[in-house]
């Protein structure tokens, strides 16, 4: 998509701190981090949203869920633990309309979710 953000970041065309990348994911530094930890997780594919998901692949939503596995261990998250996040729509504050996983962990998170 011409004019979303994370599409343009998997193009390379907006810089990021790459943190992980394979055929269907692209993982990168949150540029304004809630966590000392603070990475997303995207389908290369654009896909708007949890609403969206519906007529993707059930390998691609696997593949999604193992990269944040995967990104969190390279990240030494694993012991600790860690809080994946996914916001959907307005109101939960998302603010770019591509499908992402929020991985935020390297403290104690606060119990408070909203």
């Amino acid at each position: 998509m011409n004019d979303c953000l994370f599409c343009k970041i998997i193009s390379g065309e907006i810089p990021s701190k790459k943190i992980y990348e394979d055929d269907l994911t692209y993982a990168f530094a949150d540029i304004a981090p809630q966590a000392p930890v603070h990475i997303l997780v995207i389908p290369k594919k654009h896909v708007t949203g949890w609403s969206a998901v519906m007529g993707e692949s059930d390998e691609l939503l696997a593949h999604l869920m193992r990269t944040a596995a995967i990104v969190a261990k390279q990240e030494g998250l694993e012991e600790t633990g860690y809080r994946i996040v996914s916001n959907c729509g307005p109101d939960a504050r998302q603010t770019v309309p591509h499908f992402h996983l929020h991985i935020l962990g390297g403290k104690e998170l606060s119990e408070k979710m909203a």
